[in-house]
């Protein structure tokens, strides 16, 4: 089984340089300080709480939306593929301008102010996909209520993971940082997933009002970063910085390279997360266990990723991710084959998968700084290569979307359908990614890559 993972170790948390961290000018009043070496225990937690919530609408969002709006509602499969295709290509495409509009305000507060100010939006637009009053038309509702619901998500994880990356001072308190944040995420994961069924979608919505409340109240406490200083001449228009950005990424080969298997590897995995419910209602017939299999998963990925930093030490970076891919697609296929009562199997493919998911946690953005770093120019920009990497990231959900249902549609499935069409279902949700993965594995065997990738421990 494959499903969106909550968002791993962020690259720029822990590699913010000196310059960014210099402190800024007197609070004022009322302001709680600046980031800086006397950090404590409870200003990582008023930073991390928000993670919490932003984590528990992942999975409703990627993972029970297609279930909800084809089974609970009747929507046509392909019309909501091509609904979700839209409107998250429409976020993806944002998400740059977001940053950089972000990134012109000076104010210590900038992040804080942004969050603050989207965040009613994103409950709002959170509670209308799943809560759709009667007699509307639910195509048209369910692109308005998405759009504000990504847009406003963005808006808040972008300023949420700048705001983590200008905190703390050295590696050490930056780790920390990200170590808080992410494990509040693995908290609003884990209780997302236990509530994962469209009939408890009211108590995932009620469960995100609460703890977006909880986490303004919280960021109100968080320590902010310091200030920045005022940019030197007169900014680009975010069109001609965007059309800067794409020249600069797309001159580096392995970059290119890299991208591309990360793209399809990223399809073959949000694939199975659009189609986990069906399958397991209508294949596996057990909807009462999708939680199970998915903590399986989860804490399965969260126990692997210090297993694949040791073997890509010991390997290299391409060599542990490849290695990842097979496992995942060893695992993987075996689920073509399952049938109705076999949830032992799949629960033991969700364990195999899962540990295999947390090589595409922990490696690809640790290889993506090594290429990085193997072509370390004087005017290289790494907001630009990690920008258009989280760019990508989105495209991956919007494609998956936009491809399985649309080809489960094609090939006769319809949600609690006959035995027949199951087939069909269990094709496109364990082959299909299979195949994609093998693809990416081949791309990223050919990549012009650096030959020494092993990762270096930092020195006790």
């Amino acid at each position: 089984m494959s499903t969106p993972a909550p968002r791993g170790l962020d690259a720029a948390a822990v590699a913010a340089s000196p310059a960014d961290l210099a402190e800024g000018g007197p609070a004022g009043p009322g302001v709680p300080p600046a980031a800086g070496p006397s950090m404590r225990v409870r200003d990582y937690a008023a930073y991390g709480t928000l993670r919490a919530p932003l984590a528990l609408l992942e999975l409703p969002l990627f993972v029970l939306l297609p279930t909800f709006y084809a089974e609970y509602l009747g929507v046509d499969l392909t019309v909501i593929g091509a609904v979700l295709f839209l409107t998250r290509l429409i976020d993806a495409v944002v998400d740059p301008g977001v940053g950089i509009a972000l990134d012109r305000s000076t104010a210590r507060d900038t992040y804080r102010r942004a969050i603050l100010c989207a965040l009613p939006l994103l409950a709002l637009g959170f509670a209308a996909i799943f809560l759709p009053p009667p007699g509307v038309s639910l195509p048209a509702w369910l692109a308005i209520s998405s759009v504000v619901t990504y847009l406003a998500y963005s808006v808040v994880s972008i300023a949420y993971q700048a705001w983590g990356a200008r905190l703390g001072d050295g590696p050490v308190e930056r780790v920390r940082v990200t170590a808080s944040r992410e494990g509040f995420g693995l908290v609003g994961v884990l209780l997302s997933a236990s509530l994962l069924m469209p009939e408890r979608a009211g108590w995932l919505v009620l469960l995100f009002v609460v703890g977006a409340v909880v986490a303004a109240l919280a960021i109100m406490r968080a320590p902010l970063p310091p200030a920045r200083p005022a940019p030197t001449g007169a900014a680009l228009p975010i069109r001609a910085q965007l059309a800067a950005t794409w020249r600069e990424v797309s001159g580096s080969q392995p970059f290119r390279w890299m991208l591309a298997a990360f793209m399809v590897n990223g399809i073959a995995t949000a694939i199975p997360a659009t189609l986990v419910l069906f399958y397991v209602g209508d294949v596996l017939q057990t909807p009462e266990r999708a939680p199970l299999y998915l903590i399986a998963y989860f804490l399965a990925a969260a126990i692997g990723m210090p297993a694949w930093v040791r073997i890509a030490r010991i390997a290299g970076l391409r060599n542990a991710w490849l290695f990842g891919m097979a496992l995942a697609v060893f695992a993987f296929v075996w689920a073509f084959g399952l049938r109705a009562g076999d949830g032992g199997a799949f629960l033991a493919v969700c364990v195999v998968t899962g540990f295999a998911l947390g090589a595409d946690l922990a490696i690809p953005p640790a290889l993506l700084a090594t290429v990085l770093a193997a072509d370390d120019g004087p005017r290289r920009s790494d907001g630009a290569f990690f920008g258009v990497w989280s760019l990508a990231t989105k495209i991956n959900l919007a494609a998956a979307a936009g491809l399985a249902l649309p080809v489960l549609d094609a090939l006769g499935y319809q949600p609690g359908g006959s035995a027949g069409t199951t087939v069909a279902l269990s094709a496109t949700y364990a082959l299909l990614p299979s195949a994609l993965k093998l693809v990416s594995g081949l791309v990223l065997l050919l990549a012009p890559l650096p030959p020494d990738d092993r990762p270096v421990e930092a020195p006790r």
